[in-house]
């Protein structure tokens, strides 16, 4: 149950703000001043070294005085790059005796179910994972005493070895943290600039190896995210602002940038998350509360569902095969199938889009920046889809270069420029469908039920193919779909997880046998986690409108090893947790099982503070016949001569047949034959199958 905090003094202020996004070729700003309805969006290109310089970019594009400015809202793919190309932090790893290669052995899974060799790269080497003698079992009764004189031996040899961050792992510190805490009190006794990471600070919950893993990739990013957050602060500073920025977590939710560095491991999904938000918030305000998100940018497919307009969540993600993350995040799936993919035919003659990417330098060929390999971008310009001579975020576009890459892509295949640039739209668009199919189909969902919201710079060119497909309900095409992901930014509220593993089961009356629950120590776990989650807000100095608190308890019955997250509320006793959770297991399953013994395997508490809505404008009706501003040829299954209509021009009530282009100032949208589109009270653009 969602429960208002009523002891926690909130001040609501409405001002300027804007939301920047970075993304592998765009950084896209969202911004609103105070009291004017209408935003002001920007596009340019990341700047890869230093994302920062393209933030500071997008802000001088924009004109904004930071002086004037309430908040500055950023999702940022610092995190997510930094791990797949391995440059974070030098770390050492030190574990309980006999865990030194459990990063390794993991679960004891393969890169691919049915082969028999594969690659393992682990974030720490096995040379800099080392082990300490000390034991607390699964109760929290210490075994074997800390050997305080052989860590700190030890911690006087790695400090010659170039290490920024220590990574403490002990077996079931989760239940008793103490010999972390205490080890760490060591390291840092012998070295004080050394990041140290304790896993139990991390992540309060069983399974060792999830928490080894969330613990090490937490200590990889810490030092590189708390540099960003720093320098992104001076350049702000320097720019004229003054204020704490606000970074996007995986979970949805914002934070200080200040916290940024001790919360790296929950920033992993932040520019895709901030999307989800924003696409989930406008279905919803749109009347769709199932809702598929299909995020295109210039390097990756980001897709996710919200059920009842909440986006669906995921407890651990595997970033790569045996590196999985157990923090709260929103559950987006990510494949390389963007604007910039480059297209190629391998050594059997089959033509493969992604997953690598031009990014933003060289780009696309059509960028004329130097780029030589023909992308998705181009394909789309050569068929007519893209206007040369309006393009997105960049300079005009090569034409003749981009045609001239996709015909050398078609000689082996034995297809002209325009057959290759089709064939490479059929097989992005049938990677992307291929993705949504694993999110809905196999998931037990019906895309007929729900509405796709295409956005991205790329995603509305590609949404009317996906929506044929795959036979989505509805394409819902926001305002701003090019900058959805800033946009979530600004619209996104504070949030903050926490969780603790109980492992008890819940007793029936008069249930006399040791090791069941008492509920009111459940109680004092949520009524710490309540009071931490307040003097986390507290210290986070945001602008709030509310803040509510939800009590969550994970449970099960005896034997099984998923759970149900099942909404708690304090003061319950044991048959009223146990009623919770049947009728759960019910709604979820259809049936219970009867009289066998239920397990509450953990605590959780969620903590959101509140934003003050942001008010946007709404397009006024029309009046009179709407009349495209030009026409060109644009390839479908032939050429055809399309008409063009400006995003300004469609009001509400307007209803049009396609085919047909849409060209803004961030994105073009491409409406395929046999599809209708209306403009509702919104602004959104609603197409559907005729």
């Amino acid at each position: 149950m969602t429960q208002a905090s009523t002891d926690h003094e909130v001040t609501v202020e409405h001002g300027s703000i804007v939301g920047v996004d970075v993304g592998g070729t765009f950084t896209d700003l969202f911004y609103i001043a105070d009291g004017d309805p209408h935003p002001r969006i920007v596009k340019v290109p990341s700047t890869a070294p230093d994302p920062s310089v393209g933030v500071i970019d997008a802000l001088a594009r924009a004109g904004i005085d930071g002086s004037r400015l309430s908040q500055f809202l950023h999702g940022t793919t610092i995190a997510t790059n930094a791990l797949i190309e391995r440059r974070g932090a030098a770390c050492a790893l030190i574990t309980t005796t006999g865990f030194r290669d459990i990063l390794e052995l993991g679960r004891r899974d393969r890169p691919h179910i049915y082969g028999l060799t594969g690659k393992h790269e682990p974030l720490i080497a096995r040379n800099q994972r080392w082990e300490i003698d000390e034991r607390v079992d699964y109760r929290g009764q210490v075994l074997v005493d800390l050997d305080e004189q052989q860590l700190t031996a030890l911690a006087q040899e790695l400090r010659s070895e170039g290490l920024q961050t220590i990574v403490v792992s002990f077996l079931h510190s989760y239940v008793n943290p103490a010999h972390e805490q205490r080890a760490r009190e060591l390291l840092l006794a012998v070295e004080p600039g050394w990041h140290v990471v304790i896993s139990s600070d991390v992540l309060s919950e069983y399974y060792e190896f999830e928490r080894t893993s969330t613990a090490t990739v937490q200590g990889y990013l810490e030092p590189l995210v708390a540099n960003y957050a720093a320098q992104l602060a001076q350049k702000l500073s320097d720019w004229g602002y003054g204020r704490e920025a606000l970074i996007m977590q995986s979970n949805g939710g914002l934070i200080p940038a200040s916290h940024a560095g001790e919360r790296a491991s929950h920033m992993v999904r932040s520019g895709p998350a901030a999307g989800v938000i924003a696409a989930a918030q406008l279905a919803a305000q749109a009347g769709f509360d199932h809702v598929i998100t299909g995020d295109m940018g210039g390097t990756s497919f980001d897709v996710a569902v919200s059920l009842d307009g909440r986006p669906t969540e995921a407890d651990t993600v595997l970033l790569e095969f045996r590196m999985p993350v157990r923090v709260p995040m929103l559950d987006v799936r990510t494949i390389g199938a963007g604007g910039g993919s480059i297209a190629w035919v391998d050594r059997g003659g089959i033509l493969h889009v992604g997953p690598r990417s031009a990014g933003s330098t060289p780009g696309p060929v059509a960028f004329g920046r130097g780029g030589t390999e023909p992308t998705v971008t181009d394909a789309n310009l050569v068929l007519g889809r893209i206007n040369a001579q309006r393009p997105i975020g960049t300079g005009s576009l090569d034409e003749d270069g981009a045609r001239a890459a996709l015909a050398r892509l078609g000689e082996p295949l034995g297809l002209s420029a325009e057959q290759a640039a089709s064939a490479v739209l059929r097989v992005v668009n049938a990677r992307m469908a291929g993705e949504i199919r694993l999110i809905t189909v196999e998931q037990g969902h019906d895309p007929r039920e729900f509405a796709l919201v295409a956005f991205g710079g790329a995603g509305p060119l590609h949404g009317a193919a996906l929506l044929r497909e795959l036979r989505i309900g509805a394409m819902l095409l926001p305002a701003v779909p090019g900058v959805l992901c800033a946009m979530g930014c600004a619209v996104a509220d504070v949030r903050h997880d926490y969780s603790q593993t109980v492992e008890r089961m819940v007793p029936r009356e008069q249930d006399p046998r040791e090791g069941r629950l008492d509920p009111a120590e459940l109680d004092t776990i949520f009524d710490g986690q309540r009071e931490e989650a307040e003097r986390q807000i507290e210290r986070d100095g945001v602008v709030l409108e509310s803040v509510e608190i939800q009590h969550l308890a994970d449970m099960s019955y005896q034997g099984q090893v998923h759970r149900l997250r099942v909404p708690v509320e304090t003061g319950w006793d044991a048959s009223r947790l146990r009623q919770a959770f049947v009728e759960h297991y019910e709604r979820e399953y259809g049936t219970n099982l009867g009289d066998l013994d239920i397990v509450l395997v953990g605590a959780r508490t969620i903590a959101v503070g509140r934003r003050p809505p942001m008010q946007l404008e709404r397009p006024g009706s029309r009046s009179a016949t709407l009349s495209p501003s030009s026409h060109r040829r644009v390839f479908f299954d032939d050429w055809t001569d399309t008409p063009i209509y400006a995003r300004e021009d469609l009001l509400e009530g307007t209803e049009l047949d396609g085919p047909l282009v849409v060209e803004q100032d961030d994105t073009t949208t491409v409406i395929e034959p046999g599809m209708r589109v209306r403009v509702d009270h919104l602004g959104n653009l609603v197409v559907t199958l005729s």
